[in-house]
């Protein structure tokens, strides 16, 4: 999947556009981590009952010149992607999305925009 300006997730009520106020010491208290490659990555555990151990794995990626991004949410395993937004099928993991991107709003890492 390749980087891009703004993402719409199947069936989400958002889309996600890199802010233009986006630092990268505000990646890193947010707890993103540098690759080697010079990206930053967070790596979430969407799970419906914490520490369970089961749920969905989201995974956002900032491309290093702070102006592209992807997000995927897949299986544990990260090979299938899933789609979590579904109407009636997990309420509790969208609440824990949501929480999480808004978070990031918050912080100037993303703009939302309604669809």
């Amino acid at each position: 999947m390749a980087f891009e300006t703004s993402v719409s997730l199947k069936d989400c009520l958002y889309t996600y556009e890199i802010s233009p106020q986006i630092k990268k010491y505000t990646l890193k208290d947010t707890t993103f981590e540098e690759t080697k490659a010079g990206h930053f990555q967070l790596t979430r555990l969407l799970e419906e009952i914490p520490n369970s151990k089961k749920g969905f794995l989201l995974k956002i990626i900032i491309n290093k010149d702070l102006t592209a991004f992807k997000i995927n949410i897949t299986d544990q395993s990260g090979l299938r992607i899933v789609n979590i937004f579904k109407e009636n099928s997990n309420p509790v993991i969208q609440e824990k999305f949501y929480f999480l991107l808004e978070s990031l709003v918050d912080r100037n890492i993303f703009n939302k925009i309604e669809r």
